[in-house]
């Protein structure tokens, strides 16, 4: 299947911005694929992914799709920073790391004014993981890192019942409150 390159013959449908129903259905559609590729954590399809555009699109549709569709594609770009070289990859170049952590905060902006548990899950799940990139931990934690995440004011939007949420958070603020070496930066 990667060999092939079929994944790419999904990219067209991951590249267009319309919001009619149509459009949306086979984003949506394609994004499944892509997130069924990489569920089960391979390397192998991480690295493909990587040497393709997939990033650039996966943001634009975090910051233009509909709800579910920036939820399939927050939940692959966390699945890609899971992976050891999906957070070097990310965090290579400050451009790219400033790419990222720009529509994380744009999602962050939205999700206050229209809440979304499972959006929220994966959105902070992609900060906790940039956490363990040094140079990514502490620009987070100079000036990159929503007021809302650091203040606490999003645990109020997480759902009584919904424990990991709340523990990822709890992990996330911890991990900036001892992130205090300036000597590491981009």
């Amino acid at each position: 299947f990667l060999m092939a390159n079929i994944p790419l013959f999904l990219y067209p449908f991951l590249h267009t911005t319309s919001k009619l129903r149509q459009f949306e259905y086979l984003r949506l559609t394609s994004l499944g694929v892509v997130g069924a590729l990489v569920k089960p954590d391979d390397k192998e399809v991480i690295q493909f992914l990587l040497n393709t555009e997939i990033i650039p699109l996966l943001l634009r549709i975090m910051e233009h799709g509909s709800e579910l569709s920036k939820t399939v594609a927050t939940f692959i770009l966390q699945k890609i920073l899971l992976d050891d070289h999906g957070l070097a990859y990310i965090c290579y170049t400050f451009e790219r790391f400033k790419s990222v952590t720009s529509v994380l905060q744009s999602m962050v902006d939205s999700l206050i004014r229209e809440p979304s548990g499972r959006l929220l899950k994966h959105v902070v799940r992609c900060y906790l993981r940039l956490t363990d990139n040094p140079r990514a931990k502490e620009a987070l934690n100079r000036t990159l890192m929503p007021e809302q995440l650091k203040d606490g004011t999003i645990v109020q939007m997480i759902k009584q019942d919904d424990n990991s949420t709340k523990r990822w958070v709890q992990m996330l603020q911890r991990n900036l409150s001892i992130s205090k070496n300036p000597s590491q930066q981009f």
